[in-house]
């Protein structure tokens, strides 16, 4: 698969063709607190050099196209989807390491590792994902984390209450990392809304705890 991607300005770390690494976690999250117990950490530019990681999974990765049922219509998801079990290899050592350091990162808050990683593509504006929550398993009961690093062109990941209110939005690409926490999935939902301005593509990875989707 062939894709054409606009470079980041900011990417800078390394050198082109020098591969990807991850830069230490420490104290450059920041923590945005939001309403009844939920949270988003950013961590902006944490892959340096995420072309080269970006490029690989858009080769790599055997992406599949879905379709789901919509009320009484079968349609098409927009956007390629892999999904990666406790039990399955990750198709790129460099996404093992970052499930690692999330591990280590947020052992002490979360007190278990992260285990799996959904990857979706998004090609262009016209794909997205709609509101949700992550309430599939124990997130639809219990506090948990979902730990998004999304490379390739910026998106917006677009938040709003469950119970109303204004929507919040962190532009996140480029290798940089997006976590989600406390009640965030039962009381908040996110999306990737459509865009007609031009965008070019993205990939998201998903890391999450046991029994969690």
């Amino acid at each position: 698969m062939t894709v054409e991607l606009q470079t980041s300005l900011f990417d800078t770390a390394l050198e082109p063709g020098s591969g990807s690494r991850l830069d230490p976690l420490g104290g450059t999250v920041r923590r945005h607190e939001l309403t009844r117990g939920a949270w988003v950490d950013v961590r902006p530019g944490w892959v340096s050099g995420s072309e080269e990681l970006f490029l690989r999974l858009v080769r790599d990765v055997p992406w599949q196209a879905e379709r789901r049922t919509m009320w009484d219509n079968v349609v098409d998801v927009p956007r390629l989807l892999r999904f990666y079990g406790e039990s399955e290899q990750l198709p790129d050592p460099l996404l093992v390491e970052a499930r690692e350091a999330l591990s280590a990162h947020y052992r002490d808050e979360l007190g278990e590792p992260f285990t799996t990683a959904g990857l979706c593509f998004y090609r262009d504006g016209r794909d997205s994902v709609a509101w949700h929550g992550d309430t599939i398993g124990r997130s639809s009961t219990t506090d948990t984390m979902v730990a998004i690093v999304s490379l390739g062109e910026a998106r917006r990941l677009s938040l709003r209450p469950r119970a109303g209110g204004a929507s919040i939005g962190f532009p996140v690409g480029h290798g940089d990392l997006l976590v989600m926490g406390g009640s965030c999935q039962r009381t908040w939902e996110h999306a990737v809304l459509k865009t007609a301005r031009r965008s070019g593509p993205r990939v998201s990875v998903q890391f999450r705890p046991h029994n969690v989707r």
